[in-house]
């Protein structure tokens, strides 16, 4: 499986971004996907996550209420939009993919994509 993950940028505080994660291979057995963020410094930490058959989403406290993660379309491909941004949002963001969704989760999976960078100034 690989994972094509683009949008991102430069973006101010309050403002708006979408980042799209593409899969291709064999995704058929993948439960779904998952963004995760990494800031300098800091360890990598989840965002949101969608299984693909629940249809439900899963976000992280910090970014409930303002970020959306959701299937695009009937591809294997998720978009995460991301409203109201804040300085603490900055980092580079990673999506992931797997079978098992617990190893999703828990920032474990097997196929990750190459990261793309958030920052948002203040």
């Amino acid at each position: 499986v690989q994972l094509q993950a683009s949008g991102g940028g430069l973006v101010q505080a309050g403002g708006s971004l979408r980042l799209s994660c593409a899969a291709s291979g064999r995704t058929r057995n993948t439960y779904g996907m998952a963004w995760f963020r990494q800031a300098p410094g800091k360890e990598r930490e989840f965002v949101a996550a969608y299984g693909w058959s629940a249809r439900k989403s899963d976000y992280a406290d910090s970014v409930k209420g303002r970020f959306t993660i959701s299937r695009d379309g009937g591809k294997v491909a998720v978009v995460l939009q991301m409203n109201s941004l804040k300085p603490e949002d900055t980092g580079i963001y990673y999506c992931s993919t797997d079978s098992d969704p617990q190893s999703l989760r828990g920032g474990i999976g097997l196929y990750w994509g190459q990261g793309t960078q958030v920052t948002v100034s203040s």
